[in-house]
């Protein structure tokens, strides 16, 4: 573990929540075991009481970082969920093979213009319209990835009704005559959330999240679908396997 003396104290933010930061840094760097120093120990390192240590513990215990074993210590949590890219999964496929509890949640689907790089990953002309869906994954009653996803139109007009009756976005293909897709291309990036995301998210706007690109396709070739996902870094990894 990173063994800087104190947090910088910075002006607006309490010192506990800095302690949380400084600690879900260390977690996420693997700097940390499979047990965190104790409270004593931690108050030293950050030059504060051990009320305050407690209360940074119970913010990264609320994300999912730790657990908390009454008489044993605190532990770092080892069980973020694999998200396969696969050529034809979807984060669905890899909730079930995990064997988790998850679903989307539909928040919002909107007809929109969009911007000229969304049009280029769909692959339509200047002025085209799009079904925008904006959804949340959601993991174990966790908020784990904040969704925008573009569909082209005509052709998926009527596709947010399917998609909230169906819960998944290949179940809701299927009923549109695609059976079979392929991931065309995933973009991948880290890069720190807007404040909305990190709310919806449940962490601070200072803890980078994964920002997956992804423009799926039919059996012909033509783009179909283009998603954005914002996911907790603590929550998922991404695992890529030659097929």
């Amino acid at each position: 573990m990173s063994d800087s003396p104190a947090v910088i104290r910075r002006a607006g933010t309490s010192v506990w929540r800095q302690i949380e930061e400084a600690l879900a840094a260390d977690i996420l760097q693997g700097a940390v075991g499979e047990r965190l120093p104790n409270e004593t120990e931690l108050a030293e390192r950050f030059g504060v009481n051990r009320h305050t240590v407690r209360q940074a513990i119970k913010a990264l215990a609320e994300r999912g970082l730790v657990e908390v074993v009454h008489g044993r210590g605190t532990f770092v949590r080892d069980d973020l969920i694999d998200y396969q890219l696969g050529r034809r999964s979807r984060f669905a496929h890899s909730v079930a093979k995990a064997r988790r509890a998850g679903k989307s949640q539909l928040l919002r689907a909107v007809t929109v213009a969009p911007r000229a790089d969304i049009l280029a990953m769909l692959e339509l002309p200047p002025g085209s319209t799009v079904l925008q869906i904006d959804s949340w994954d959601v993991l174990d009653e966790r908020v784990i990835g904040v969704c925008s996803q573009y569909f082209p139109l005509p052709r998926f007009a009527g596709f947010d009704e399917v998609y909230r009756e169906t819960g998944k976005t290949h179940d809701a293909l299927a009923r549109f005559g695609v059976a079979n897709f392929q991931r065309k291309l995933s973009r991948i990036t880290a890069r720190l959330p807007s404040r909305e995301v990190a709310q919806q998210l449940g962490q601070p706007a200072t803890l980078p999240i994964l920002y997956v690109e992804t423009v799926y396709a039919d059996e012909a070739g033509t783009v179909i679908e283009y998603g954005i996902t914002r996911f907790s870094s603590t929550a998922v990894q991404l695992v890529i396997e030659p097929e």
